[in-house]
């Protein structure tokens, strides 16, 4: 499986943005696809994951102002991010997860490299 993010850019503090994550080698829904993010100078830090259901679940710092959809049509998995505050700030990157604790980022097989994503205050 190939992940591919896209969507980061720079963006005001209170904005929204979309990110995607298409995916090829083998359809998405067979795997429980997951967002992290990477701050600079922090550690990977899970933002939520959508199961192939369509089931979701996030961090509680995202809860409210975040969102993971999927479009099984175009093997496109999105996070939509409303509220942006300065502090999300970060590289995002979309994995598909493999066994484990969701929130481990050791618990996902295919990762893809990430998308830069800067909040100005």
């Amino acid at each position: 499986v190939q992940l591919q993010a896209s969507g980061g850019g720079l963006v005001q503090a209170g904005g929204s943005l979309r990110l995607s994550c298409a995916a090829s080698g083998r359809t998405f829904s067979s795997y429980d696809m997951g967002w992290f993010r990477q701050a600079p100078g922090k550690e990977r830090e899970f933002v939520g994951i959508m199961g192939g259901s369509g089931s979701t679940y996030y961090a509680d710092f995202v809860k409210g102002r975040f969102a993971i959809s999927g479009d099984n049509a175009k093997n496109t998995v999105y996070l939509q991010m409303n509220g942006l505050k300065p502090e999300d700030t970060a590289v995002y990157y979309c994995a598909a997860y493999s066994s484990g604790v969701y929130a481990y980022a050791s618990s996902y097989r295919y990762w893809g490299p990430g998308t830069l994503v800067t909040v100005s205050s």
